[in-house]
């Protein structure tokens, strides 16, 4: 399942856009990443908005699903909606995505490895950029740790 960013080869959307959630989740000078298991990139823990929650409800359950840590507060980071970020599945469904981006407070406890991830590691800031980050989550990630301020839209 690749993404894509500002890649003339990737391929048309053949569904609407598909709208996300995501989490930086910090901790002494270091953001939690999981490696994925459905494309082995690294990413931010995340996921799609179902229809029947809110915002707020996506985050507190992706984060709890992929990570096995309990949402204590949110902050909004940013809206990403570059239409060159498409990601394409492995039944052949292809989506732009439009992605909201959350600052994320946790409770205390180690994250757990889910059925989606391969690791989860809390990487220095410094050393982010030296790991494979899917490509769609690239823009996300550079503006985090560029400091942007808030709340970015791009």
């Amino acid at each position: 399942m690749p993404s894509y960013y500002r890649d003339p080869d990737a391929p048309a959307p053949n569904n609407p856009r598909r709208v996300g959630v995501v989490a930086f989740i910090q901790r002494d000078g270091s953001l939690l990443l999981e490696r994925r298991a459905d494309f082995g990139t690294w990413g931010i823990p995340g996921g799609a908005l179902d229809e029947d929650e809110t915002a707020e409800q996506g985050i507190a359950r992706e984060v709890l699903e992929e990570t096995g840590l309990e949402v204590v507060s949110i902050e909004l980071f940013g809206v990403f909606s570059e239409p060159s970020r498409i990601i394409e599945y492995d039944d052949g469904n292809v989506y732009r995505l439009l992605t909201l981006a959350f600052i994320v407070s946790v409770a205390p406890g180690a994250p757990r490895v889910s059925e989606e991830s391969l690791e989860l590691r809390f990487v220095p800031f410094a050393r982010v950029r030296e790991l494979e980050i899917g490509a769609a989550l690239v823009p996300l990630v550079d503006a985090f740790l560029a400091g942007q301020p808030r709340p970015v839209v791009a």
